[in-house]
């Protein structure tokens, strides 16, 4: 649920786990991990990673195409409502009896609804692994909805959207997603209006179970103490019970607008917060890692960016900024972000600017492309120190159609980006004439970028 608001028994139960997780995973390289494809009896398929040094199982899932873009005009939110909702009581069990069960045998189920996908995972230990399995079963299949439920994060929720009227990031996060999405689904608030979420009902939910969780659109990625053998049948149990097919509304593709101006929201408040956006590139596009490499040194790469070193080393305007590329499964942009003083805020923008300029201009150096490289290879193996990390990275590489041997190829992909790949990327890619920037809080002199 994109507000985490609800009681902490989840923490509780994953934080106990995790902590078995990474005491004792290698994270020696990235091809030292072996992925399997199991497909079950029932015909459910599943990528799995096995790990036996631990008792362990971590299970992450997606629902491709169910998301929040899914939601009905009038019913913005459900996704997000479902997500908070669907463990909250199953089958025969009302949600303190489910609830109860699960910080009992310290195990995690969460949900979460983004733009694109439904998306849940399964965290446990392997003497629990049945009854964990027949928990997540029963979600997918028998939520409940009771009214106690309902109302409690129906709460929750709301008062979430309260917390976000006044809170600078969610505010211009909503007001650059309606301006260069326009009327497109992207540019709807997943987390839903104060109107709509009051207005759902029991049978919003029910139906967006019905129709959007199904076989058809379901990616796995399995992580721990299982083998291929043992997987299957466990695949068919928790998910065979679904339908068949989804009957979900095809969202359409969207060229976000950028209309290269700077809009402020006016907040009585001492710092202002800044993000923008221009044109960005698809995940599946030839020249993807050459941008990607361009990112790391421009604004991704934290401390050792280009942003950081100009905006807060060098002038102390911000402690912090960042760029990144944003991928959808219908829309491509770049985004980034900088918070400041309201005095401060003006000559952030200009400096960023200047750095975007250059970039575009005069590309990077070889001492940068080799040390971004470096760091990117090197760290790729320390995503691998935790079992949950590896299942939500076999869904990714599913759902971004990545091949099953990712992981031992996506080195390759990054040492392959060449110094004339990054810098004819970063003239055609770089935009600073098209860039939407949105600025809340009371800033100070003029702002350009």
């Amino acid at each position: 649920m994109a507000f985490s608001l609800k009681n902490t028994s989840r923490q509780f139960a994953f934080g106990l786990v995790a902590l078995v997780a990474i005491a004792g995973f290698d994270v020696g390289s990235a091809k030292a991990v072996e992925v399997q494809e199991v497909v079950s009896k029932g015909g459910i398929k599943a990528w799995l990673i096995e790990d036996h040094l631990n008792p362990l199982l971590t299970i992450d899932f997606a629902f491709k195409g169910a998301g929040a873009a899914t939601d009905p005009d009038g019913k913005l939110g459900r996704a997000n409502m479902v997500s908070g909702l669907i463990d909250e009581g199953a089958g025969d069990m009302d949600s303190q009896t489910f609830r109860g069960l699960m910080e009992n045998k310290s195990i995690s189920l969460a949900y979460d609804a983004g733009r694109d996908d439904f998306t849940g995972s399964l965290v446990t230990l392997t003497r629990e692994r049945p009854t964990a399995i027949n928990l997540l079963k029963l979600s997918l299949t028998s939520p409940r909805f009771d009214d106690e439920a309902v109302e409690r994060i129906r709460s929750q929720i709301v008062a979430g959207l309260k917390q976000e009227e006044t809170d600078p990031g969610s505010m211009a996060q909503r007001a650059f997603f309606k301006s260069v999405f326009g009327e497109h689904p992207y540019a709807r608030p997943v987390e839903g209006t104060f109107e709509t979420v009051n207005g759902l009902k029991v049978a919003d939910l029910r139906d967006f179970v019905k129709r959007s969780l199904a076989r058809d659109n379901l990616v796995i990625g399995v992580a721990g103490d299982i083998s291929a053998k043992e997987l299957g049948p466990l695949l068919d149990e928790a998910f065979g019970g679904l339908p068949e097919k989804s009957r979900l509304p095809e969202i359409p593709a969207v060229t976000p607008k950028f209309g290269g101006d700077v809009k402020v929201i006016s907040q009585d408040n001492p710092q202002s917060q800044a993000i923008w956006g221009q044109k960005g590139i698809a995940r599946k596009d030839k020249d993807f890692y050459a941008a990607y490499v361009m990112n790391y040194i421009l604004g991704g790469g934290g401390f050792s960016s280009r942003l950081t070193e100009e905006v807060r080393e060098k002038r102390g305007l911000a402690y912090g900024v960042y760029s990144y590329l944003a991928n959808l499964d219908q829309a491509d942009f770049m985004m980034g972000g900088v918070a400041t003083r309201n005095d401060a805020i003006g000559k952030s923008l200009s400096v960023i600017r200047d750095e975007w300029q250059k970039m575009q201009k005069d590309g990077i150096t070889q001492d940068e492309l080799d040390n971004a490289k470096s760091y990117l290879t090197g760290a790729f193996p320390l995503r691998f120190t935790s079992l949950g990390n590896l299942s939500g990275m076999l869904v990714g590489m599913q759902t971004e159609d990545l091949g099953i041997d990712f992981l031992d190829k996506r080195n390759d992909y990054v040492n392959a980006v060449s110094l004339q790949d990054v810098n004819r990327v970063a003239s055609e890619l770089m935009d600073p004439n098209h860039v939407t920037a949105i600025v809340v809080g009371k800033p100070e002199g003029k702002l350009t970028f």
